[in-house]
């Protein structure tokens, strides 16, 4: 079963409210781009890949809106909006990247409605490409698994990551069907649990063997040997192979070096950044401190405690044995190997966009 986390249905972007789950399956009719740049802010939509598709339907929304109002300056106006939609998330490089990539479209439009179909149709088509190369991805992340591999991921990084499929989730996916994998170990991901929340509940879905673990368990788990290796998804790599992910990744990161586990980053190319050089770079998102005095509604710690909530951490590239996208698999140097894979990567797009 493929979960979907969004779809475009009637002239409208239908978003699963992923703060609900597992308790709650609720579906949000988003006819406005602004209601889709609160559900990203909000972390009803999330993951990379899932906010980039996200994006480029909130900038169909916006051309509508335009349609309603009319006025000869509805470019303007559109590019305004998608400056807004593109910063809803500043980590995630993805969100901007699709927003960029469907306003090129824009420039081709001759009238406000055929601007708003090629918007559209490069929406859907990004859509489509997401899921086909989570799939890719999944496929040759799974042959560098073992028989009996086992496997600890963190965040989520499955369909509702993304746009079907998913990134680490889709490697341990195509290894599940190959008969390859053994068990998941899923962190719990604080503050806000998507390991807990989500991760288990999409591999319960599909009954792929998955334990639910603290975050402050991974070292000890790790010093066991229990774990064949981890692999985690990304919401930016930089040229250098430096790693935005999820807050916690970097600790992960270093805690399989010193115990000899490979450390594997997935992620689809339009996720990798060749204009940002490296880590530090990288602008790191904090979030407002209530995430972390308590969770639910129910306060955990003392009122009005600093808090440091960066909802991300980088992870030098150091300590990544191999980055696995759709194009195949980089390794170190990464500066070399991810260009090359960026310049494979444009060859595809360049022959798909002559097709269309």
């Amino acid at each position: 079963m493929v979960i979907h986390s969004l779809e475009w249905s009637q002239g409208k972007l239908r978003i699963l409210d992923q703060t609900l789950l597992p308790k709650e399956i609720k579906w949000l009719d988003c006819s406005d781009y602004r209601q889709v740049v609160e559900a990203i802010q909000m972390l009803r939509v999330r993951g990379a890949p899932a906010i980039g598709v996200a994006g480029a339907y909130a900038t169909v929304l916006a051309a509508q809106e335009q349609m309603k109002r009319g006025g000869a300056d509805y470019k303007a106006s559109l590019q305004k909006a998608a400056e807004e939609i593109a910063s809803a998330r500043p980590t995630a490089v993805n969100l901007r990247w699709a927003v960029d990539r469907v306003m090129r479209a824009v420039a081709k439009g001759r009238t406000l409605p055929e601007t708003m179909d090629l918007l559209l149709q490069e929406s859907q088509r990004i859509q489509r490409e997401d899921e086909a190369a989570n799939k890719a991805l999944g496929e040759a992340g799974a042959k560098l698994l073992p028989k009996d591999a086992v496997v600890m991921t963190h965040c989520n990084t499955g369909s509702l990551a993304t746009a079907g499929y998913g990134t680490a989730l889709g490697i341990i996916r195509s290894a599940w069907a190959s008969g390859k994998l053994k068990q998941v170990f899923a962190t719990e991901t604080r503050p806000l649990l998507q390991g807990a929340r989500l991760t288990t509940w999409e591999l319960m879905q599909e009954s792929i063997p998955v334990t639910l673990m603290a975050d402050s368990a991974a070292a000890f788990t790790l010093s066991q040997g229990k774990v064949t290796c981890v692999i985690l998804g990304a919401d930016r790599i930089a040229a250098n192979g430096d790693t935005a992910n999820k807050v916690g990744t970097h600790m992960l990161a270093v805690l399989a070096k010193e115990y000899g586990v490979p450390f594997y980053v997935a992620a689809p190319t339009s996720t990798v950044d060749l204009l940002t050089a490296s880590g530090k770079d990288i602008p790191i998102e904090e979030r407002k401190p209530e995430e972390v005095r308590g969770f639910g509604g129910t306060q955990t710690a003392p009122d009005g405690v600093p808090v440091y909530n960066p909802a991300f951490d980088v992870t030098p590239a150091k300590f990544i044995t191999a980055i696995i996208t759709e194009q195949g698999i980089a390794k170190p140097p990464y500066t070399e190997s991810l260009k090359l894979l960026m310049r494979e990567a444009a060859a595809v797009a360049a022959k798909a966009a002559g097709r269309g």
